[in-house]
């Protein structure tokens, strides 16, 4: 291989560039929908994953399943919005790696649609609690943990509800706006100890958003925004999160990357 990173037969040389064997990973919000997906897409590129859910029982059933595929997965309840459950999940995931977190996903989250004038201070506050504030707790739970040799990452998911808003659910949109804002200053303050933040915007077939495919008013207005014209599997997704996992994105940090088959262009 010369210099240009190309071999002999003049095609780029990209072993390993997704590789995550001997890499520890905890996946917020990951027992179903997106995040058992990216957990599992995380293990199968070899990471050791922590599956963490406020659902301690199906985290633990998901992990079960990666474990008997022969992948390394182990489990434990956490509700986001609880810090010292965030410093025993943050603890208990960097012990599967010699003591190091390199993958922090901060996947939880809920919605509670509803028109402005009828949506209630309690949702409202629920909704940052959960989005903002648990993605502030295992964040900062994780710091002390995550290498700064460069692969240290965090990964945020927001929504296009936070990139260009949506009807009935200000909640929802100005939590995964704040998780736009977290993502992008926290990305310039870790810098400087190597460690990367970026965000998602995934749109799929999952149980949050079953109402909108399903309700007639909404699914056929729904599919008309997205340029692909279908909704995605959540495995489609997950993908995208091995790569800002890997060093294929070693030089990537402060971005939010829509992965909604063109919706938000």
């Amino acid at each position: 291989m010369d210099g240009s990173g190309m071999d002999g037969s003049g095609m780029t040389d990209r072993t390993g560039l997704f590789d995550l064997t001997g890499r520890s990973a905890l996946v917020t919000g990951a027992a179903g929908g997106i995040g058992s997906a990216v957990a599992g897409a995380l293990a199968r590129a070899g990471a050791a994953v922590l599956v963490t859910d406020v659902d301690g029982a199906a985290a633990a059933a998901v992990a079960g399943k990666l474990s008997a595929s022969g992948l390394t997965a182990d489990s434990a309840a956490l509700d986001v919005r609880d810090r010292a459950a965030a410093d025993s999940a943050v603890s208990r995931a960097a012990a599967l790696a010699d003591g190091r977190l390199h993958i922090l996903v901060n996947n939880a989250g809920v919605t509670a649609p509803a028109m402005f004038d009828k949506l209630e201070e309690e949702s409202f506050r629920r909704l940052v609690d959960i989005h903002v504030m648990g993605a502030f707790h295992c964040t900062q739970a994780a710091l002390p943990f995550l290498p700064t040799d460069g692969t240290g990452r965090v990964i945020n998911v927001t929504s296009s509800a936070g990139l260009t808003g949506t009807l009935g659910q200000v909640n929802y949109s100005a939590a995964k706006a704040g998780i736009i804002g977290l993502t992008k200053s926290l990305a310039r303050e870790l810098a400087r100890k190597r460690i990367l933040v970026n965000a998602l915007a995934p749109l799929a077939a999952t149980p949050m958003t079953e109402t909108i495919r399903t309700d007639p008013k909404f699914a056929e207005r729904m599919l008309a925004r997205i340029p692909l014209g279908r909704w995605a599997e959540p495995e489609e997704v997950a993908g995208a999160f091995v790569f800002f996992a890997s060093d294929a994105a070693s030089f990537v940090t402060g971005q939010v990357l829509p992965v909604d088959g063109g919706m938000v262009m």
